[in-house]
């Protein structure tokens, strides 16, 4: 089953992987809601025209894909739009549910290791460690955050890196290659209010 979308993402830096992304959807970008190439510059409108447009295209959607680049940080715009994602909105007499959220890595310089640097344990799992200065407090704080957490693994207690997080991190080319697995696993954990998580809504 398609969801309503949307991407945050930095422009500067991620103009490109959000088109990836969009044309990964196939028939199911139809179901997209947020800015492609051919939407219109906002740049030079007040901060309050830019957020009744923001609104107006994520009211609707279920799930948020969220670009994880090496500068979204320095955007004035990606923590708003999570949190706003997060937040269950009355709108003409509708009310919006918790939207689901799925990180989406992009690769730099070759790889994932400027935020996702791998190991393995001596127990033989491979463990994903995550470069914290990278993220927004709200994503962070929706990291690791299952109630009760599930392990993967009892011995090093690590969490399945799908459902261990309400905001889970894939790597660009794991999304790409099957966006419609990580789209479904955001949704999944939406519904029911997002009960198995402590959720943080404010950024």
């Amino acid at each position: 089953m398609a969801h309503k979308t949307f991407i945050s993402y930095k422009y500067s830096e991620a103009q490109d992987l959000r088109d990836k992304i969009i044309e990964a959807l196939g028939k199911d970008a139809s179901y997209y809601q947020g800015e492609t190439s051919d939407s219109p510059d906002l740049t030079d409108t007040s901060t309050d025209n830019i957020k009744r447009v923001l609104r107006d295209m994520m009211y609707d959607t279920s799930v948020t894909i969220v670009i994880i680049s090496p500068n979204m940080i320095y955007s004035k715009w990606i923590d708003w739009e999570i949190e706003y994602s997060l937040k269950e909105i009355n709108r003409a007499n509708r009310h919006s549910k918790t939207n689901g959220i799925v990180g989406v890595v992009m690769k730099h310089l070759g790889g994932y290791d400027w935020l996702r640097p791998t190991k393995r344990n001596s127990d033989g799992c491979v463990s994903i460690s995550t470069n914290d200065a990278y993220l927004y407090d709200i994503i962070k704080n929706n990291r690791f955050n299952q109630n009760p957490k599930v392990y993967s693994c009892n011995i090093c207690q690590t969490v399945d890196s799908l459902t261990g997080s309400y905001i889970s991190l894939v790597n660009e080319d794991d999304f790409l290659n099957n966006p419609q697995k990580y789209i479904n696993n955001a949704f999944d954990k939406s519904e029911n209010d997002a009960s198995g998580y402590d959720i943080t809504k404010q950024k």
